[in-house]
């Protein structure tokens, strides 16, 4: 019988092998980039790669998310490794679709290829024959909680209940069987080390909003007309003003657009649209702020006589990861990159989807600093696809082998021990009290 450390070797060498491959699969990504719940080219080629390493799968999940399994060689519990589908919408990034403004602006397209990467690694020959369970292999839609109008449509048409990509997977009970998680994201952060890891992240909602007054010449009768847009700039400073009233310790972010803002210079304003986050460190920190947000709409709705539409939708909770996970993954990160290149991470006050399924099972989000620039911006271009993709790709795999060999032992021995701050029920009953959707005049 092997040991682990000539499975995670085997494992190692498989990656390697597939390294041109796993990389021209990322990159390829990287050229077709597709915002969330619209990912069905690069769902296509995932399920491809996923037929060329036999791996039996199901697709349309949350519209365009897939899962596949790799099964050990004994029962056992079931570990996920996932990658996110989609990208971000980034006018002028080097990469940019120029007729969606899709942008792999954040790295997902080295997410799959590192999913991708440990499947690959996981089915070097003698690897499965020695584990005990199964791994789940998942890519996941709509991590980029983006288009926050479109996506709003497609859960009033019935097509989506939330509009995050994890918290549908878990809905749907795409999740049911997995007992532990991991994904790694990219960072260009260069404080942060070769492998950044552990650490916390904001929770947030997001808002639809709709300022209505009515329209009338601009220039000839402005009196006659209710002006939408000056009832969202009294809004945005009445959020703006309540600033000094969010706890530092929530670490509260808001950071509202106007993707509408009127029809014709010549007309006042009566139709304005708004999107916004309510980021916070804890639930009760975004909640309390989002009520203040909500007040601040609603007058500067009433500071014209106009009304005003606010959908509330729930969007991400705060992550937490998994100590004695991220024990096992620590060794394997500085067996790759040495322990000087690691770096633990402290609060970080961008939100994730897999804060949702942090509050379930234990997981870890690691992130592998292989980008320059800045993150989400017209800049963030991935250099180090080595880094990237292989080296994130196998120290996923090698943590794989620490939980499932040996009879599953870390596996069974982290589940048995990890408090899960939510079920399944008190999850989607948290999540639906978010929604609230409501016209105000006052």
């Amino acid at each position: 019988m092997p040991t682990i450390q000539e499975l995670k070797d085997r494992v190692n060498a498989a990656i390697d092998r597939q390294a041109d491959q796993l990389i021209k699969t990322a990159k390829t990504i990287l050229n077709n980039p597709e915002p969330g719940f619209r990912e069905f080219k690069t769902a296509k080629l995932v399920g491809e790669v996923f037929d060329s390493f036999g791996i039996a799968h199901q697709d349309g999940i949350g519209i365009t998310g897939l899962k596949g399994y790799l099964d050990g060689a004994t029962q056992g519990p079931t570990v996920g490794v996932m990658g996110e589908l989609d990208s971000l919408k980034v006018q002028g990034h080097p990469h940019v679709d120029s007729e969606t403004d899709a942008a792999h602006a954040c790295g997902h397209h080295c997410q799959i290829g590192m999913m991708l990467g440990v499947a690959a690694g996981l089915q070097a020959d003698g690897v499965l024959e020695n584990l005990s369970g199964r791994i789940a292999l998942m890519a996941v839609p709509a991590e980029e909680y983006i288009e926050v109008a479109y996506r709003d449509d497609l859960r009033r048409e019935g097509k989506l209940e939330f509009i995050g990509g994890k918290p549908e997977f878990i809905r749907l009970g795409a999740l049911d069987d997995v007992d532990v998680a991991m994904m790694t994201h990219t960072s260009s952060n260069s404080q942060e080390g070769k492998i950044a890891f552990g650490g916390t992240n904001n929770g947030m909602v997001a808002k639809r909003i709709r300022f209505l007054g009515r329209a009338s010449h601009a220039g000839g009768a402005p009196w006659l007309g209710v002006n939408a847009l000056n009832a969202a700039m009294i809004a945005m400073s009445g959020i703006h003003a309540q600033r000094e009233t969010y706890q530092d310790a929530h670490t509260v972010r808001i950071h509202p657009i106007i993707t509408q803002g009127g029809v014709a210079v010549s007309s006042v304003p009566a139709d304005v649209r708004m999107e916004t986050y309510v980021r916070g460190a804890n639930t009760e920190g975004f909640l309390d702020a989002s009520t203040k947000v909500d007040r601040a709409l609603r007058a500067g709705a009433m500071a014209v006589g106009g009304s005003v539409e606010i959908t509330t939708l729930p969007g991400y909770l705060p992550i937490q990861s998994d100590e004695s996970m991220l024990d096992l993954y620590r060794v394997n990160a500085a067996s790759l990159v040495g322990e000087e290149n690691l770096v633990q991470l402290q609060h970080r006050t961008g939100s994730t989807d897999m804060g949702d399924v942090s509050q379930l099972m234990p997981v870890i989000h690691p992130y592998v600093v292989a980008a320059t620039g800045n993150g989400h911006g017209i800049d963030y271009v991935v250099q180090d696809y080595e880094l990237g993709v292989i080296t994130g790709a196998k120290a996923m795999a090698m943590t794989v082998i620490d939980l499932l060999s040996d009879g599953a032992r870390q596996a069974n021995r982290i589940k048995a021990e990890y408090n899960a701050p939510l079920t399944k029920d008190s999850y989607l009953s948290l999540m639906r009290g978010m929604l609230k959707e409501g016209t105000y005049t006052k």
